[in-house]
């Protein structure tokens, strides 16, 4: 297996481990796992191959179910399943004339406005890495100005985040205090500017240290 896979898998434990541990109406919201014969008919929809990190995610489980504490991706995102993923990559594509090849498998939960994307244009410098989209801004590799943070290695920093309750630590160094994990009052995760009391209402809890 490759190296990337097992990271993958080992930070998304730890991820569902903290979950389960601290925000059970988050982790109630996991789907099953999708088989190999559904993620072989996704990418033939879109006519684009999953790159195997983000296959190996869809391995484990297929998304998220809307609910309260389904923003459990840092900026409160929400995992699409495989099957949404491919009517998201259609609108991008057929609808919005964005480029192909940049799967869009988080957006906001509720909205379509903004998300995260992987890129899965084989041969790009960027290839494998994360990106965020949105109906405005278009689509940019994230952290900016660079080839996108690798699935792995952002998976891994964010299951250290919530162990350690804190924001994310980008790879260039620069903390990410905008975007801070919270624990709300009915224990599901999500991920807010605590410094904007209009985006941190009463009731949810900063993480500001381990648990």
């Amino acid at each position: 297996m490759p190296d990337d896979i097992r990271r993958l898998q080992a930070a998304w434990g730890r991820v569902e481990a903290w979950l389960r541990a601290y925000a059970p109406a988050s982790a109630a919201l996991l789907r099953p796992p999708v088989g190999e014969a559904e993620i072989v008919a996704a990418g033939a929809a879109m006519g684009v191959e999953l790159p195997a990190a983000l296959a190996a995610w869809y391995r484990i489980h297929d998304g998220v179910d809307e609910g309260h504490g389904a923003g459990i991706l840092p900026s409160g995102k929400t995992m699409l399943s495989l099957e949404q993923l491919v009517d998201e990559y259609r609108t991008h594509t057929e609808d919005w004339e964005r480029e192909e090849g940049l799967l869009p498998f988080a957006r906001t939960a509720g909205d379509i406005w903004a998300g995260w994307y992987v890129d899965a244009r084989r041969g790009a410098p960027s290839y494998g890495g994360l990106g965020h989209w949105s109906v405005d801004l278009g689509d940019d590799p994230y952290p900016p100005a660079s080839n996108g943070w690798p699935l792995a290695d952002w998976l891994e920093e964010m299951a250290a985040a919530l162990e350690e309750g804190r924001c994310l630590r980008r790879p260039d160094g620069v903390d990410d205090r905008y975007d801070w994990p919270v624990l709300t009052g009915s224990l599901g995760l999500d991920w807010v500017d605590p410094r904007d009391p209009r985006l941190f209402p009463e009731g949810m809890t900063k993480l500001d240290g381990p648990r």
